[in-house]
């Protein structure tokens, strides 16, 4: 019996810090669901050229949001909080003259209909080491989504991912076209 005291205390121990954490926690439920959370097809590509013409050769960097998570909290009439993970991948192409790169991207809060309420903007950066290749997944928290009262649940907003991008890259992404470093690996 002597030999299983230090395992008996040990659990005894991290049952009672458990305990004390999960008090400090809210534990009731969500007043809803959560907003869905989706990278726009428009702008979820990202593709830069040296400005030579849009030819593979010409590629300095390109990133694809492949991902995005979405976590909420709201009870009663308290605005919904939120925090996304977004899931980044990027490519150094021929023409790229740096091993490291910054890529802009926003997120907006909308409702459902389309209309946005609030945007923000943010950077990524790629480090490729001498690599081609590169990824990352970054952290957005503190989105409050404000409710006018307890009615009005998660579902009626959505949250909305993508790289902000020059009218040139969005035209090229709108006409299909597309190039991935990552082809064939």
């Amino acid at each position: 019996m002597i030999k299983y005291a230090p395992l008996l205390a040990a659990a005894i121990l991290t049952t009672g810090c458990a305990s004390r954490i999960a008090e400090s926690l809210d534990t009731r439920q969500n007043a809803g669901p959560c907003p869905p959370v989706a990278a726009l097809y428009d702008s979820a590509r990202y593709v830069e050229f040296d400005g030579e013409g849009k030819l593979y050769t010409n590629i300095e960097y390109t990133g694809e949001i492949i991902g995005a998570r979405l976590y909420c909290r709201y009870v009663g009439d308290n605005p919904l909080e939120a925090e996304i993970e977004v899931d980044f991948a990027f490519g150094k192409g021929p023409a790229a003259t740096s091993d490291d790169h910054v890529y802009p991207y926003y997120v907006a809060v909308t409702r459902r209909n389309g209309k946005v309420l609030a945007k923000k903007y943010f950077s990524v950066s790629a480090d490729f080491n001498g690599g081609k290749l590169d990824g990352k997944t970054e952290v957005v928290n503190k989105i409050k989504i404000p409710r006018v009262d307890e009615s009005i649940s998660g579902s009626n907003f959505e949250v909305i991912v993508g790289y902000d991008l020059t009218p040139e890259q969005l035209e090229f992404n709108r006409a299909g076209n597309r190039f991935r470093l990552d082809a064939g690996q």
